[in-house]
Formats: C-alpha cells, structure tokens, sequence
C-alpha cells in the first residue's frame, strides 16, 4: 500500500465517522490530504461522505490542475488556498457542525471552557457567508488561517474548515469545536455567560 492510499484510507475513515456523528449530511462536506509530491487528494464532486470509494478522489495540485482522479469537489478552491496559505498543514476537513453554525449564526462567540476544547482549538476564524466554490469564500478563508493563530474558520451559514498536521488531528480539532458549541449553548441556557478554561491553566498545558 502506497503512502497515497494509506492517506485517502484515513480520509474515507474520517469521513464515515463524520457522518455518524451528525456532522455532515448527504453529498456536503469535503476533506483532502497533502501528498508526498506536494499534490492533495481531496473528495470528488457529489460525493456522501459514508460512502466514499478510494476513485471517488481526485489529484490536483495547488493551482487547481486535475493531475488524476475523479471530477473534484466543488469546494476544490478552499482546500488549494488553505494549503497554499498554511504551508504546514497536512490534511483539511470541512464538515457542517450544526451547533457552531448555530451559535455563530446568532452572534454568540463559541467558547472554549474544557480542557481539550481549549487545548486542540482554543480559537477560530470567521468568515461571513460566501457562495460554496467561490472565490471569496476561498480567499476570505485562507486569510483567517494564513498566520497560524487558527487552526478553525468558521464560514458563517455554511460550514467550518480546519487544518492539521494529520488527517487524525484535523478530524480531532473539528469534533472539539462542535462539542464547545454544544457547551457554550448549555451554558447560555444555564444563564453562564462568560465561563472559559483558565488561561493560566491552558499555558501549563502548551509547555507540559
């Protein structure tokens, strides 16, 4: 098994986990790897995301040339500019995580209040609505993650995207900012409105 396929295997796992968590329905959503030869595999057009096959993915490189593959997704512009603006990230996962997109909807700022919230994200980008595949939506997104303070962008009314060194610490990240999400909405509900992980305590952890 090739390094290739070892990559669009996690994908496919990811994938179908994303779905069964209720992060994503249908054809939506889309995830990619950074290949060995600096080309990335991502999801192709249409597809379900708990049905993926290893020919449901195309090869471009980062200027949006198909070098192999299926047809990609029509998403295939943030994957390109997300990776040409973090040279460091290794796999992208944009999903639809209901309750951030909730919550961000409504104007309340997510808040990292557990200690794996706080550690794996601790903090997001966010973009106003743009048109899926267009290059606004692209662009506007690739600036909020350009520096490396965000790891997260939330792209108001659609979806998040998120980067990793890995395929596994992308999916991970994307599933901690869903469940601060939920806990910032219980915590709302509860009359809490300023409950965070303590600063203090989250610098112990980033040089532990």
């Amino acid at each position: 098994m090739t390094s290739t396929d070892v990559l669009i295997s996690q994908l496919i796992h990811i994938a179908g986990g994303a779905v069964r968590q209720g992060l994503v329905l249908g054809s939506g959503g889309n995830l990619s790897a950074r290949l060995e030869d600096g080309t990335i595999a991502v999801t192709g057009k249409g597809t379900w995301l708990d049905t993926l096959q290893p020919e449901q993915f195309a090869i471009l490189d980062l200027d949006g040339n198909q070098v192999g593959g299926a047809v990609p997704s029509s998403e295939w512009k943030l994957h390109t500019e997300l990776y040409k603006a973090r040279p460091d990230a290794n796999a992208i996962v944009h999903i639809h995580p209901q309750f951030v997109l909730l919550m961000t909807a409504l104007g309340h700022k997510i808040r990292f209040i557990t200690q794996d919230h706080a550690f794996y994200v601790g903090s997001y980008g966010y973009t106003k609505y743009y048109t899926n595949g267009s290059d606004e939506l692209a662009l506007t997104a690739a600036d909020q993650l350009r520096d490396g303070s965000h790891d997260v962008v939330v792209l108001g009314n659609h979806g998040i995207a998120v980067v990793g060194d890995s395929v596994e610490s992308a999916y991970r990240k994307a599933l901690n900012m869903e469940e601060a999400a939920k806990l910032t909405y219980h915590a709302l509900l509860l009359g809490d409105q300023d409950t965070v992980f303590p600063e203090e305590e989250l610098r112990k952890l980033h040089h532990s």
